[in-house]
């Protein structure tokens, strides 16, 4: 009887042992080429990723190759950064960040319900209380001033204020907004002065028309949104745009008046200039408001309009404008919401202009000066505090006014 070979040197047994090691180094190969090694890292470039330069630091190349980047760390505001204890002076209602508006924030209701009585009254009592005196509102010291304009247009024209320098150096500059108003006498008279004077109409026949040396006409209409580019073609007659695209295609900074007739359009206009802060570019207002409806675009009950309309003034506030003179047309109809009521006018023309109590002192702060002032208001009294060149606001309890202290400052008598 034959002697059986072992198991292990049968042709089938090293058959599957080839089987098993190449398919192991298929394996291995496969794993290879689809995870390769991660290449050893730099010490220095693992110390630089595990401990980061700080913040507001420059890093330079140093002994490193030549054709290593540099890297710069530019410091920024954000929180967690290093900053000073204070903040510095910003421009009138500036923010340090700025963030995209949709809308403006509406105040509380004047009741515990909503009520066009309490509305009406708090929206009244704040249009017609100066927040600022000014003693000087007419241009009768003005070059080539008529008394022929058919209603007053109130600016400040006090010392302390920049607007009266800026008129006597011509360097000043005015916009106008209208619609179809032939009451152009102010303009006129600002740009006798030396002011240059932009109107803006959409009823003039030529694109621009240059009146003299500083008065300009140009065929445009101020609304609060640009035009859909596909609707605006078909219109060779006329443009419309918004306040703040023709600052940018005119390469104007600052506006040093801005007077708008709108004829029920500023309440839209007004708010497209608060919520793009195009406020800031400006020093004076001058509005013709109408309150004998809601204005155009406008919706919601007569309370809700109302309220509408005081936040919108409230927001006005909150970026350092103060009301200084307030004109009721009486030759208009005495109308509220389509109602004669609360004997109000339909037409109030409004001045407001920049806070002196921020204003004044950027102009003039100086390094090691110190300063501390409140102001009472028809919002509550704001306190300023500035210590070299850094200010801060605070509210404070009501004084009854103004109340200043300072020490190596300026004389203050064209300050409030």
């Amino acid at each position: 009887m034959p002697k059986e070979r072992p198991l292990w040197r049968g042709p089938a047994f090293r058959l599957c042992l080839l089987s098993a090691a190449l398919f192991l180094c298929l394996q291995l190969g496969m794993r290879r080429s689809w995870c390769p090694e991660e290449k050893p890292r730099a010490p220095a470039a693992a110390a630089g990723r595990a401990h980061p330069p700080p913040r507001g630091t420059e890093q330079h190349p140093g002994a490193a190759a030549a054709g290593r980047r540099r890297v710069t760390y530019v410091r920024s505001g954000r929180r967690g950064s290093a900053a000073p204890g204070c903040c510095p002076l910003q421009p009138p209602g500036g923010r340090r960040r700025k963030t995209v508006r949709w809308h403006i924030e509406l105040q509380p209701w004047a009741s515990p319900t909503p009520s066009l009585n309490y509305e009406a009254l708090r929206f009244l009592k704040y249009i017609s209380t100066s927040q600022i005196s000014c003693e000087h509102m007419n241009l009768n010291s003005l070059r080539g001033y008529s008394e022929t304009a058919k209603k007053p247009w109130s600016i400040c024209l006090d010392e302390r204020f920049s607007l009266i320098h800026r008129i006597r150096s011509k360097q000043c500059r005015l916009y106008s907004l209208g619609l179809g108003n032939d009451d152009n006498q102010f303009e006129i008279s600002m740009a006798n002065s030396g002011c240059e004077v932009h109107r803006f109409d959409p009823s003039i026949k030529s694109a621009h028309i240059q009146e003299g040396r500083h008065l300009w006409y140009h065929r445009l209409s101020i609304d609060w949104r640009d035009p859909n580019p596909a609707i605006a073609a078909h219109k060779l007659h006329s443009n419309t745009k918004k306040l703040g695209t023709i600052l940018n295609e005119f390469g104007h900074q600052k506006i040093d008046v801005l007077k708008a007739d709108v004829e029920s359009a500023e309440w839209k206009i007004l708010e497209n200039l608060i919520l793009e802060d195009v406020v800031e570019q400006i020093g004076q207002l001058v509005f013709e408001v109408h309150i004998h409806w809601p204005g155009f675009e406008v919706s919601g009950n007569d309370s809700t309009v109302v309220r509408y309309w005081y936040s919108l003034l409230r927001e006005l506030e909150l970026k350092d404008f103060r009301l200084f003179h307030t004109y009721k047309d009486l030759s208009k109809p005495q109308m509220f919401l389509k109602k004669e009521a609360f004997n109000a006018s339909s037409c109030y023309t409004l001045s407001w202009l920049v806070n002196a109590l921020t204003s004044a002192l950027q102009g003039t702060l100086a390094a090691g000066s110190e300063f501390s002032a409140s102001h009472t208001g028809v919002g509550g009294t704001e306190r300023l505090s500035c210590r070299k060149s850094c200010c801060q606001r605070s509210p404070s309890s009501p004084s009854g006014g103004f109340s200043r202290r300072r020490r190596g400052f300026p004389s203050s008598s064209g300050l409030f």
